[in-house]
């Protein structure tokens, strides 16, 4: 006779969770729509208040439906942006927990970026070139003040994803900033620092403009890889990226 294995006793909450999940999932309660108040919840699934927001929380976490103080849950309109947000508190944990998970990321993104570029490059228009230099120009206005040219620079490798043509990759970049921020803190401070990423962007805009992909992606992947190893030469330090 075959080992049985015991039965799993669900939660009552993951019972309405899945529930609420499918009305949200087959459209009966459509992104942008506001679910039913606590109490018609609890009446209509013939359960308490702790399991509804039980639910509701687990839906939240997932990025599915937000909940403003006052007001009944709404159903998120899903957006790249509200997707890679959803990971970014857990990204985060992961670099500060994991040390080698910083040197992942680091890769990640070089093979990320040296391929938008390219695409960049097949795509972009006159226009895009515009935006891309005027982008570099607000960097380099900002060479004095760290903090700030450490956003532009986010700006600039974001204009430069928009251009690849692929919405979520705009959101991705930007979320690469943003989960590994405290590790750029100190880097643009280097003497030469800034010269170097300017520089470097305007050939990245330069391949760009001649729609030469793999020049791009040449430029792009020289720029984030030299960018580590002078970061980290003069900082001391094996946590820098640009």
């Amino acid at each position: 006779m075959p080992t049985s294995e015991p039965i799993q006793r669900r939660r009552l909450f993951e019972d309405v969770l899945d529930r609420l999940t499918e009305r949200i999932r087959n459209g009966e309660i459509a992104p942008g729509e506001q679910l039913p108040a606590e109490r018609d919840l609890m009446e209509y699934y013939g359960v308490g208040r702790p399991a509804i927001r039980e639910a509701l929380q687990a839906l939240e976490r997932a990025g599915i439906i937000e909940i403003a103080h006052g007001e009944r849950a709404r159903v998120v309109i899903p957006t790249p942006q509200r997707l890679i947000q959803q990971i970014g508190a857990g990204a985060q944990h992961l670099l500060r927990s994991d040390p080698d998970s910083l040197e992942h990321l680091k890769g990640a993104r070089v093979f990320l970026e040296c391929g938008m570029a390219q695409l960049a490059a097949a795509n972009a228009t006159p226009d895009d070139i515009q935006r891309l230099q005027a982008r570099l120009e607000e960097q380099r206005q900002a060479k004095d003040d760290s903090a700030l040219f450490l956003t532009r620079d986010m700006a600039f490798h974001c204009e430069l994803a928009r251009i690849s043509g692929n919405p979520i990759f705009p959101a991705i970049v930007q979320a690469l900033f943003e989960w590994a921020r405290e590790y750029y803190r100190g880097i643009v401070r280097a003497p030469g620092a800034e010269a170097l990423t300017l520089a470097e962007h305007q050939r990245v805009i330069d391949a760009v403009a001649s729609h030469d992909g793999d020049a791009a992606s040449r430029a792009m992947r020289e720029h984030l890889t030299r960018a580590n190893a002078l970061y980290r030469t003069l900082n001391g330090s094996t946590a820098a990226i640009s």
